[in-house]
């Protein structure tokens, strides 16, 4: 699927990005690479290839570099206590934060 300059107008536009005659041209060629490119990706045949939980586990055991999620403290009235003492603004046991949205 190729792209014509009227495509890449109308996505430059969408993307309220102004193009001269010669970026349109440019940004056309330059979409053009990236489509073919997905293209090529698509065309492989990836039956019996497991997904990566991370890019670098096809190089090295990523899992043993992670560590496990674990409770690490207990909950108590005066942990919390503590950390609202840093709050700058705490009731109920809860931290107080300005309106965001109205």
């Amino acid at each position: 699927m190729a792209l014509n300059e009227k495509d890449v107008a109308r996505i430059a536009r969408l993307a309220r990005i102004e193009l001269t005659p010669e970026r349109l041209t440019r940004a056309q060629d330059e979409l053009n690479g990236m489509l073919h490119i997905i293209e090529r990706l698509q065309a492989v045949d990836t039956k019996g290839v497991e997904p990566l939980a991370h890019p670098l586990s096809a190089h090295e055991d990523v899992v043993l570099r992670l560590r496990e999620d674990a409770v690490t403290e207990t909950a108590s009235p005066e942990r919390r206590a503590d950390l609202l003492a840093n709050a700058p603004d705490a009731a109920d046991g809860l931290f107080l934060v300005p309106k965001v949205l109205e």
